[in-house]
């Protein structure tokens, strides 16, 4: 080819460039439309999509690729794992268990929270809270020590500090001595620590694996889609869960430089099954590895009052059981309604609902951290605050310190415990486990807990979120635009 002919070719290329971008981007526009038409649940958030894919060429349709789209549920369902546990450590057709009886007035939420969950509703359990690190450590640490058949163990968070090689410690001694252990951490909530625990656990001789590590053949699919859930078994039968991650900063006796309060819980009891079969789950997606029967589930005989019920929640076939069944509670609510987390943005159809809740007579009070460890969601969360109030919702503010507990309690015989906070990523992407517990004594331990918070909070008013600035105001409005992604 002759200069002149190479010249000509580049200068076709070159005017041919844009009209390939522009069509490059029509198609990608035009398949994100008709995708979040013919998936999305909600109209501002089609729209959203639809909007930024059409306005911000191939950029927006790589975004929504990255955080739209969900994977996992196809992945999930296709693998039929839930199908697989169902009966462990039950009868062999766990799906058709009856509920224990519960108190009339519970008798609606049961019974939502059964149609949603597929779970039936389990007697003769016992559930001991377990105050900051300083009580849940030293107790989840004997159970390992005194593992005699079997240590299961997840948490979106395992530090390399004081508390994440003290559990090294001694799950590594449980395997040395012919305990079968498993640990999962989530990939993501693994990068926290400078040291891979997961890595550190190998090294030591403990089956350990991430969960959906985001590699770049599968970054645009799952790096969005986190295991927050946090539980751990022994002998299958006794559970740990709730809210606490494995971090030297919520052992406060300690005086760790960042300290963080939290809560956790102590789990004996039929239910104990079902936080097995949960981790099974995950850990079969992830590895492959079923885990059935011995050494894994026991048959756990009834111990105590507390009637419980497994609630998971995940962007897979579980995707809004708990905000279904927040929903529901807060429908039933006759008295009062206590929320407790670290992270605050509900959908608009919460704020609703919670705000109805309140005008209604039933009172609402909302206790968050003045300063959480996320200055974005400090901000976000703050425009939302002054509808509530003006329908009569109490809003605490707690410090100083970070608090990290999540609780939701209904009246007086009602709770929700667990891993999720009231925020999208928690309702929405991540992979969640509460318990629901029908008891009073435990309602009323809770109560207590809440109680201190209140005593030592302040209390949020209007007049307050009226003498803000206007830049303040701005901030925190542009900030909430993304509290869908936060």
């Amino acid at each position: 080819m002759t200069y002149s002919g190479l010249e000509a070719a580049l200068q076709l290329a070159q005017g041919l460039a844009p009209l390939l971008a522009s069509l490059l981007h029509l198609g990608c526009a035009t398949a994100v439309t008709v995708h979040a038409l013919l998936n999305k649940r909600q109209v501002e958030t089609t729209i959203g999509w639809i909007a930024l894919a059409w306005l911000a060429p191939l950029v927006g349709s790589l975004l929504y690729l990255m955080l739209g789209v969900n994977r996992i549920q196809r992945a999930g369902v296709a693998l039929g794992l839930k199908d697989k546990w169902r009966g462990e450590g039950r009868s062999a057709d766990a799906s058709k268990e009856a509920d224990a009886p519960c108190l009339p007035e519970l008798a609606g939420i049961n019974r939502l929270t059964r149609e949603i969950t597929g779970r039936a509703l389990l007697a003769g359990n016992a559930v001991t809270p377990l105050v900051q690190g300083d009580e849940a450590y030293p107790a989840m640490l004997r159970a390992i020590g005194g593992a005699r058949h079997s240590v299961t163990l997840m948490s979106y968070i395992f530090n390399d500090d004081a508390a994440g090689r003290a559990f090294v410690d001694v799950l590594a001694l449980a395997q040395a001595r012919g305990v079968q252990v498993r640990v999962l951490i989530d990939a993501v909530g693994a990068r926290y620590s400078r040291t891979n625990t997961v890595k550190r656990l190998r090294q030591a001789g403990v089956p350990a694996t991430a969960f959906l590590p985001p590699r770049l053949t599968r970054l645009l699919a799952q790096a969005n889609l986190r295991n927050h859930r946090k539980i751990m078994v022994v002998d299958g039968e006794l559970g740990f869960t709730g809210g606490m991650n494995i971090s030297a900063g919520h052992w406060l006796s300690k005086q760790p430089t960042q300290p963080i309060r939290c809560l956790h819980f102590a789990v004996r009891g039929p239910v104990v099954t079902d936080l097995q079969r949960t981790f099974a789950i995950d850990w079969a997606f992830t590895t492959g590895e079923a885990l059935h029967g011995s050494p894994w589930f026991a048959d756990s005989a009834p111990c105590g009052p507390v009637l419980a019920r497994g609630v998971t929640d995940g962007p897979d076939a579980d995707i809004d059981h708990m905000r279904q069944v927040i929903l529901g509670a807060l429908a039933t609510a006759q008295q009062r309604v206590r929320i407790v987390t670290p992270y605050f943005l509900p959908d608009e159809v919460l704020l609703t609902t919670l705000q109805v809740t309140a005008l209604r007579g039933v009172a609402v009070d909302i206790v968050l951290p003045a300063r959480s460890n996320l200055p974005l969601m400090d901000w976000a969360m703050r425009p939302q605050m002054g509808g509530l109030v003006d329908s009569g919702c109490r809003v605490y503010l707690t410090g100083p310190g970070f608090d990290h507990t999540k609780l939701f309690l209904v009246d007086d015989a009602w709770s929700l415990i667990g891993s999720t906070n009231w925020d999208a990523r928690s309702l929405r992407l991540n992979f969640e486990y509460n318990l629901e517990c029908h008891d009073a004594q435990l309602v009323r331990q809770l109560d207590a807990l809440v109680d201190e918070r209140v005593h030592i909070a302040h209390r949020l008013t209007a007049a307050e979120l009226a003498r803000q600035s206007l830049a303040g105001r701005v901030r925190d409005r542009l900030v909430w635009l993304l509290s869908p992604y936060l």
